[in-house]
């Protein structure tokens, strides 16, 4: 019989976590908090912009960069399921955000911002640049190409797939990244 656990002594598994703890740098640690740090204050200033949770600013964002995007596309993108990815269409166009239009494939539909979306998107757009330049705040004109340049070579390193490329950019402004570390050629 195949256990999936493997039990080990406490002490082991104390030494091991404190071996771990002392390999990690303080630049390491630091960039985990800005990470988390940057994640929670977008969010909840997204979320006063639209009072939805989960990947809704997501879809917007996505839909206004790629209009005519199909369900299963922006599933993959947003990495939901095939379900929730069109029950958030759903909500979308039932707060007059998208709409829904034929596509080349009769099998799929495909998804286009309204006017109100694209209002909304702008407003998104906003917020979350507002939010990073005030993460920015006190930082140099040369301190800001040094960090772009140092971000652009930790973002290589983070996509796994190239649909991940997208989905590491679904918040990102792409017109203001002509330079994208990491372009992505899935859609």
């Amino acid at each position: 019989m195949h256990n999936a656990y493997i039990l080990v002594n406490p002490t082991i598994a104390f030494f091991m976590h404190s071996a771990y703890i002392a390999a990690m740098d303080r630049t390491t640690n630091l960039l985990g908090a800005l990470a988390l740090a940057l994640t929670d204050k977008i969010s909840a200033g997204l979320k006063d912009i639209i009072d939805r949770s989960g990947e809704t600013a997501a879809a917007i964002v996505v839909i206004g960069y790629v209009p005519g995007i199909s369900v299963q596309v922006l599933r993959q993108v947003l990495d939901l399921s095939h379900p929730g990815t069109v029950r958030l269409a759903d909500r979308l166009e039932e707060d007059g955000l998208v709409e829904r239009r034929s596509a080349t494939d009769a099998r799929a539909v495909a998804l286009h911002l309204t006017r109100k979306g694209a209002i909304m998107r702008k407003k998104l757009m906003m917020r979350r640049l507002d939010t990073l330049e005030a993460a920015l705040k006190g930082i140099t004109t040369n301190e800001r190409r040094v960090l772009a340049d140092l971000i652009a070579k930790v973002l290589t390193n983070l996509p796994e797939t190239e649909m991940g490329k997208h989905r590491i950019c679904r918040l990102c402004d792409v017109q203001t990244c002509s330079d994208c570390p990491i372009p992505g050629h899935a859609i």
